[in-house]
């Protein structure tokens, strides 16, 4: 649900500089419009505020990581319209500048005002962390953990990658870009999409199986519960109706006590479920929670 019907479906990578504006005309031909192209640049962290790092510094494994090898950043003038700024400010283009995703920033360490030293292709520049970003991962669209001013990296070795939506009538294109193009990588990603809501539906109905099991112990445990209380109820009514009330009058009295007990026990699990729920999208999962008002 997070993805849109027509979020991109490809992506395409290492697409040459020289490439870019043919390759732009060339989806502009065939009618697909809104393909954003980006700079990738391979780059290491080496510095940080002048102090050579490794992966010995972090104990966190994805950090080592991190450090161990290169990773794609980019550069641009204006912010993404799919990130936002979470923290300090967007880069000023003109200076030696870097905005970094929020969670790279937390798993490296990172602050802002800090220098970080980057190593693309044996040449070394140093640029201040100025912002945090926070990315829509779920848009499908490109993102990186990095974006630098185009003063400081445009000149550096770079490739192109763009992310579109290519309908199924239109999938034949691919070979055609292919021909034009054989250096290009394209990365389908509706066969993964697929299989990822595959295992979903999956999980789904191993819930919903365990929903309709936990349903029907409770109806087991409803009745044991009125079973063993049935002896009395006999003698509460048996007392009752020598006292003069009639059997329409202890209908009533039994109704409205297991209603009661019912209605009691249908707020609280709704109340619980809904408070569960909560917990797990906001803290768990990071989804954006919508109550069901209706359950209660």
């Amino acid at each position: 649900q997070a993805s849109p019907v027509d979020a991109p479906n490809r992506f395409v990578l290492n697409i040459q500089p020289d490439q870019q504006v043919p390759f732009e005309q060339l989806l502009a031909k065939e009618g697909i419009g809104g393909v954003e192209l980006y700079p990738m640049i391979r780059a290491r962290l080496i510095s940080v505020n002048g102090t050579p790092i490794g992966p010995e510094r972090y104990e966190d494994d994805r950090a080592r990581r991190l450090i161990d090898r290169e990773f794609n950043l980019s550069y641009s003038d204006r912010l993404p319209s799919h990130n936002r700024v979470d923290g300090g400010r967007w880069i000023n283009p003109a200076a030696s500048e870097v905005s970094a995703e929020e969670g790279i920033v937390k798993t490296l360490g990172l602050s802002l005002g800090d220098r970080l030293g980057f190593d693309v292709a044996g040449e070394v520049s140093e640029v201040t962390l100025v912002g945090t970003r926070k990315l829509a991962w779920d848009s499908m669209k490109v993102n990186f953990f990095m974006i630098g001013s185009p003063t400081v990296f445009a000149t550096s070795p770079q490739t192109w990658i763009t992310s579109l939506h290519l309908p199924a009538p239109k999938s034949e294109l691919v070979r055609e870009w292919l021909n034009r193009f054989p250096n290009l990588t394209v990365i389908d990603t509706t066969t993964i999409v697929t299989q990822v809501r595959a295992i979903i539906d999956r999980v789904v109905a191993a819930v919903q199986f365990l929903f309709v099991f936990a349903l029907i112990a409770g109806l087991v445990v409803v009745y044991a519960a009125l079973a063993s209380s049935r002896d009395e109820r006999i003698t509460e009514a048996a007392v009752m109706r020598s006292l003069g009330a009639s059997r329409r009058q202890l209908f009533a009295a039994q109704m409205i006590e297991l209603a009661a007990s019912g209605l009691l026990a249908g707020l609280m699990a709704a109340a619980g479920s809904m408070l569960v729920g909560w917990v797990l999208a906001t803290q768990v999962f990071g989804f954006g929670y919508r109550p069901a008002w209706w359950l209660p």
